[in-house]
């Protein structure tokens, strides 16, 4: 922790974060240590047919009626404290689970969408989720659960429903098209804007953080490509393996939120006072600092 703390303070951060995050939230996540494997709808296989998405918005609404009394946890919470006292600034997120939202992150992208909003695949109208949650339950009432207790529940809000022949679609409001979930689905690209907004912070800051995320899919990963060949210091703290510990400057093998717990202690409450700021608005040291500043000699090992 004070290898991070000291790669970190006094530096422009931006904070990247996956499912990792989520799991203390009761939100499984793909590829953590003991998840079991996984296998979900790609983008093409959902636009193959309504035999597709009734399988898709069966499990969907089922699982929704878990995700939505998902809470942030401390980890979240922690991260949200950090932006706050200025010692990260954006964080982008993988997850659409909306919890880093919840519990105060700004600014904030969501790289992937947001589960809570659901676009039309032909008029591109964009309606919140609940409001499609609350027509499906009408059209199918022998799915609605009280508890989801006993139902085992995909990273991304799917329940495990078998039975999805009976399944009642609604369609668009609008124009009734085909509906699916404001986020990006496997095999679905990134909208471009996203990853150019998340391509300048990168570009522009002198750490990157990466919490909770094995970093297997392209979509974050290259975030931490061009951190490395750019110089920029990274950080990857998450439990198991990820794709980028050899291009990481410090990697921290434990759980999100107590690691960014202990973190925002350090950074927050134990913060020096400094004259001088970053353009960040955090104390920056009065000499050296940036992404100039040879750190690699401080960092851990893998």
């Amino acid at each position: 922790m004070q290898a991070v703390a000291a790669l970190l303070r006094g530096r422009s951060v931006v904070c990247l974060t996956g499912a990792g995050m989520s799991t203390d939230s009761g939100i499984p996540d793909y590829r953590g240590p003991g998840s079991p494997p996984r296998k979900p709808m790609t983008f093409d296989e959902f636009c193959s047919g309504q035999a597709a998405q009734r399988r898709y918005w069966s499990r969907a609404f089922v699982g929704w009626q878990h995700m939505a009394g998902a809470a942030p946890n401390d980890g979240h919470r922690a991260l949200a404290r950090m932006q706050a006292a200025g010692v990260i600034g954006t964080l982008v997120t993988q997850n659409v689970d909306g919890l880093h939202g919840a519990a105060g992150s700004r600014p904030l992208i969501d790289l992937h969408g947001r589960i809570s909003e659901v676009i039309c695949l032909e008029c591109r109208d964009v309606t919140p989720r609940q409001h499609v949650q609350t027509r499906l339950q009408a059209l199918n009432p022998a799915y609605a659960r009280s508890d989801t207790s006993g139902v085992e529940i995909a990273p991304d809000g799917d329940a495990l429903v078998d039975d999805s022949e009976r399944f009642a679609l609604a369609g668009c409001g609008t124009c009734g098209g085909r509906l699916k979930p404001h986020v990006v689905f496997f095999g679905e690209n990134v909208p471009k804007d996203r990853v150019a907004a998340v391509t300048a912070l990168v570009d522009e800051a002198d750490a990157l953080l990466v919490v909770g995320s094995s970093l297997t899919v392209m979509s974050g990963f290259r975030f931490v490509r061009q951190a490395h060949r750019s110089g920029t210091p990274v950080v990857i703290v998450n439990r198991g393996a990820t794709r980028g510990d050899d291009l990481a400057d410090v990697r921290v093998d434990a759980g999100c939120s107590e690691t960014m717990t202990a973190l925002a202690e350090e950074l927050v409450s134990r913060r020096p006072a400094a004259s001088a700021t970053s353009h960040w608005g955090r104390p920056r040291p009065a000499t050296g600092g940036g992404r100039d500043q040879p750190l690699r000699a401080a960092a851990t090992s893998h």
